[in-house]
């Protein structure tokens, strides 16, 4: 699209939306679901969708084993199966939804990294040589995987597997082992924890150029969880001087405690797309784990009190495991007091607002220029509302959709 064409265009169909949607828009209002269960006595939730509206992770059964499910509104829980063996768990989601990876028993009681389609069904992607295999994450367009798989010695090792490339050995950091947990959106950059010379597991980041050792906030160890779309913000869990595990953040400028709950302990699972926004879990004043939120503007916050009104009594919430990329829906787990079970949950905290791009609280104008401006470019940024990573026709109609709401 020519630039020059935006404002003509973007006053037209300003214009119109505002003669035929200015009343529409999707409830705005805070909710919290729990998810159930597969008949058995308890789940929780790992991924999520960027729209919120898929979510993965691991439910027992009836017969007490543990299971991969695929959650949807519509549709509830679905058991995905195994890959002939007796238990599977899924571990994260693509962007849109239609892909989960995670891990899956063979026949042979081998645990195996899966990588699942709605169209094809639950594939095994293979080993490193060995036996077993753990896929914990995807890219945004499902098409990278990462995870850890051993070698023909024995050595479980971080992999980075693609469709026509297979799986990748990432190395070490000198040491006999790694794990890769998460990867960016455009599978460029993979994180996780890895042994280093002197036997300690320390987080890394990895690129074409290798694996950097990311360090410690003062202590020993440190692991890397999460990461943002674009690569550069990374979050996770590392000893301080005082040999506590603290929930870190990490840019360039280097690794930031992100505090307590007023306990000792606290450990980041997953980060918004601009970076801003963590989520994990962390120790309380009375020592009991609480799911959190940590934003850039105000700290950490407990989400059973900041949400207490979407919770039954004697409900709570212990562990926030993955976030959306706007930073919108939050997953993982808690106690249901109404069914008396750890269950996993679905938060939608109402913000941003669906086509909301500058992150106003406001759909207007500027929401759909800064849409068409960006038109036809790539990238997952905050134009790119249903981060599939092209700003297009899709992006331009969720800001139309909602245009008017929270103004």
């Amino acid at each position: 699209m020519e630039r020059r064409d935006v404002f003509g265009i973007s006053v037209i169909i300003s214009a119109t939306v505002l003669s035929l949607m200015v009343t529409t828009g999707w409830s705005q209002v805070p909710s919290l679901t729990w998810l159930g269960t597969l008949g058995g006595d308890r789940s929780w939730a790992i991924g999520v969708s960027a729209d919120g509206a898929v979510v993965v992770g691991v439910a027992y059964n009836t017969d007490a084993m543990p299971r991969a499910f695929r959650w949807t509104a519509s549709g509830g829980m679905q058991d995905l199966g195994t890959l002939g063996g007796a238990g599977s768990e899924s571990w994260s989601i693509s962007a849109d939804g239609a892909v989960v990876v995670g891990m899956a028993q063979n026949a042979a009681g081998h645990r195996r990294a899966f990588r699942w389609t709605v169209a094809g069904g639950m594939q095994d992607l293979g080993t490193l040589g060995g036996q077993d295999s753990w896929a914990s994450g995807v890219s945004m367009d499902g098409s990278v995987v990462v995870g850890y798989a051993y070698n023909a010695t024995g050595q479980p090792l971080a992999f980075r597997w693609t469709p026509s490339g297979g799986m990748q050995d990432l190395g070490t950091l000198g040491g006999r082992w790694s794990w890769a947990f998460g990867v960016s959106a455009d599978g460029a950059v993979v994180v996780g924890v890895a042994e280093n010379a002197a036997g300690r597991r320390r987080a890394f980041r990895w690129t074409e150029e290798g694996m950097q050792d990311l360090g410690t906030l003062g202590g020993y160890e440190s692991e890397a969880r999460g990461i943002s779309p674009d690569g550069q913000v990374v979050v996770g869990v590392a000893h301080n001087a005082a040999g506590w595990f603290r929930a870190f953040r990490w840019t360039e400028e280097g690794m930031q405690d992100l505090g307590t709950l007023g306990g000792r302990e606290s450990y980041a699972h997953s980060v918004s797309a601009d970076g801003a926004v963590v989520v994990g879990l962390a120790q309380n004043a009375e020592g009991r784990r609480c799911a959190f939120r940590w934003m850039l503007s105000r700290g950490m916050e407990d989400l059973s009190i900041t949400y207490a009104h979407l919770l039954t009594p004697g409900s709570y919430l212990i562990a926030a495991r993955s976030i959306s990329p706007d930073g919108r829906y939050i997953v993982g787990y808690g106690y249901n007091a109404t069914t008396e079970r750890i269950e996993a949950y679905l938060l939608d905290t109402g913000f941003p607002l669906q086509g909301d791009v500058d992150r106003n609280n406001c759909v207007d104008d500027t929401d759909l220029q800064r849409v068409l401006f960006a038109f036809g470019e790539q990238g997952y940024r905050n134009e790119d509302l249903n981060w599939d990573g092209t700003i297009d026709d899709a992006d331009l109609l969720l800001v139309l959709f909602n245009f008017g709401s929270g103004c």
